[in-house]
């Protein structure tokens, strides 16, 4: 198991997000005034009862009570559990998840130290371009290919001269060197004879980066007739190519927000649309388009074309393409599909019809709707009830791939139209081909117990600590939504003492959260809510934050200091009346003189309150 995510992480990585995008990737928001509504993703409705707050970083259904800051999203929407859903936003802010045990120290150190080494092999390799004496070669070809200078050095291409062990010289001077370029992938061992030598020789170098953009692995072009043709890092402790896509990285960079991403399958491909202004490019690393890949795009973009060859592969490629798709279709998600003409690649097409027509392609490609059914009637004649009998069995599988949502339905719908088959007679074959697919529930699970972690419990009103009257309302409760409105109000206010001595089980809590304001005057509304996210107290927090109605517009900082006088106060009449009540259980007449003093001090005390 993994170590314990940092909370100060947790705080930074709120910071750096902004709710509203990562919501609005996933669930089309409006504006509505201050705020952005759309219709709740957890519950069905027909108006928009989904509130987003972007100053306060939090989301609000007054349908189904669902809230929370941007990590309580993604856990509900996507389904996953807290340290997963700060995976995934890491992941699209760029940043990597550090962890508290210290028994994870050495791997992520070792993966430090590939990374360096990595970082340190392009140095090399732009070097070589620049300054080798066989660099012509490669020189010529960039220049052949219509690239500049400064797409190179944007892509940070370099070149690997020929020989079996320049790096090795240049990098390998001590045996742990050695170690880290084998464990990075950069050099082979030869176990039989003991020998060592480089990986990428005579190639044009295509260095990989991560989200964050490391340099993780490279890929390699040949020069010469040597095959393959291109030749990429084996997996290693920092790259998994099934995970990775060339570009996405250099495309987040060249564009603040990144509408669509173009998938095509080579790097040069990439870079010469850079080269041409189309800068929102990325190719799978020698692999199929996984649903892994796709889930990672969709998080950075809404919207994903694919780019074919016409030819047989290509075809083939896409459909491949599809399937992987289908899992990651979200609502408010869109795939596209693109087919060159034969014999032409994405590199040909830019040169050869410039990019405006080029992406004028790219608008015109067909939809995954439109591309799924076509492709499944291939060789069918839809005019007769065979060739719909035989439509609905390929394509209602593929449909079933679909996550539950509205593109699902409406794709159902649409294939009975095709068809004219029925919405029952559709679900009846999705059954037959689900019936051997059926997981059992676990032994040790009841099936009931399995359903509610799919279906969540009903979700909770908000608290009504706020009446009208002062005189019915929660006081803790009312200080603990003030701080969650305006954090900054804390910075000026001291803990009170009866939080420390009283009874009541909230109180803990505002003591605790007070303190960490003290400590960390720059957190956050969504901070707070992180903070305790998961925690028995996590859902109040999220409910009291929607309670705007009751929170004043102005001088929070003074209403807070008189909420929490009014609790101070409270506490020493409570402990005046107990006092009070213990020298009043005896009968006045047998009260001695300091016991009746001590009474007449202890009334005088409560009319002062």
């Amino acid at each position: 198991m993994a170590g314990l995510i940092p909370q100060s992480f947790i705080d930074d990585l709120l910071d750096r997000l902004d709710i509203v995008e990562v919501i609005d990737r996933r669930v089309s928001l409006k504006k509505n005034g201050r705020n952005f509504t759309a219709c709740c993703p957890f519950h069905e409705e027909k108006t928009p009862s989904f509130s987003v707050n972007q100053e306060k970083q939090f989301y609000y259904c007054f349908g189904c009570g669902a809230g929370g800051n941007a990590i309580g999203f993604i856990m509900d929407y996507e389904r996953m559990d807290f340290p997963h859903a700060v995976e995934v936003l890491a992941d699209t802010a760029g940043l990597e998840v550090p962890r508290e045990a210290a028994a994870f120290q050495e791997e992520p150190q070792q993966k430090k130290n590939i990374y360096t080494i990595l970082e340190k092999c392009a140095d090399f390799y732009r070097e070589q371009l620049k300054r080798n004496p066989q660099k012509q070669r490669a020189v010529d070809y960039l220049r052949n290919r219509g690239l500049s200078g400064e797409i190179a050095r944007d892509f940070d291409i370099g070149y690997a001269p020929p020989g079996w062990d320049n790096l090795l010289k240049h990098l390998g001077a001590t045996q742990e060197d050695k170690q880290l370029l084998i464990d990075g992938g950069m050099l082979i061992e030869k176990e039989e004879n003991n020998k060592l030598y480089d990986r990428f020789r005579d190639r044009i170098i295509f260095p990989i980066r991560d989200n964050r953009g490391r340099i993780i692995a490279f890929g390699g072009r040949v020069l010469g007739d040597d095959k393959p043709k291109y030749l990429n890092s084996p997996e290693t402790p920092v790259f998994h190519k099934s995970k990775e896509l060339y570009g996405l990285y250099q495309s987040r960079k060249a564009n603040r927000k990144l509408e669509r991403l173009l998938i095509v399958e080579g790097y040069m491909d990439v870079v010469a649309l850079a080269q041409h202004g189309v800068t929102w490019a990325a190719a799978t690393l020698g692999t199929a388009t996984s649903t892994e890949h796709l889930k990672r795009v969709f998080r950075q973009c809404p919207e994903v074309v694919f780019c074919f060859d016409g030819d047989e592969a290509g075809r083939k490629a896409a459909k491949r393409a599809l399937e992987s798709a289908l899992p990651a279709m979200e609502d408010g998600r869109q795939a596209r599909f693109l087919f060159l003409p034969q014999g032409e690649d994405p590199d040909s097409m830019v040169r050869n019809i410039g990019a405006s027509d080029f992406v004028r392609l790219i608008d015109k490609a067909e939809p995954l709707e439109d591309y799924l059914f076509n492709s499944q009637a291939e060789g069918l004649e839809l005019g007769s009830l065979d060739g719909r009998a035989r439509l609905s069995t390929l394509a209602a599988p593929l449909i079933d791939q679909l996550p539950d949502g509205v593109f699902k339905e409406l794709m159902m719908s649409s294939l009975a139209e095709r068809t004219g088959l029925s919405q029952d007679k559709l679900t009846e074959i999705l059954q037959r081909h689900q019936v051997n697919k059926q997981p059992e529930p676990a032994p040790d699970k009841p099936a009931a117990a399995a359903n509610r972690e799919i279906s969540p419990e009903p979700r909770q009103r908000p608290p009504q600590f706020a009446k009208q009257q002062d005189s019915t309302r929660d006081p803790i409760l009312y200080a603990i939504a003030l701080l969650l409105h305006e954090p900054k109000a804390a910075s000026h206010v001291a803990i009170p003492s009866a939080l420390s001595r009283s009874e009541d089980n909230k109180a803990p809590l505002l003591a605790a959260m007070l303190e960490l304001l003290h400590k960390r005057p720059d957190s956050t509304s969504a901070m707070l809510v992180g903070h305790w996210y998961g925690e028995a107290w996590g859902e109040t927090l999220q409910q009291l934050l929607q309670l705007e109605q009751f929170i004043p517009g102005s001088d929070i900082e003074l209403e807070l200091k008189e909420t929490l006088q009014h609790l101070e106060r409270k506490h020493q009449q409570q402990q005046l009346d107990h006092q009070v009540d213990k020298l009043l259980a005896k009968d006045y007449a047998q009260l001695n003189d300091d016991e009746k003093q001590e009474l007449k001090r202890l009334l005088s005390q409560k009319h002062d309150l």
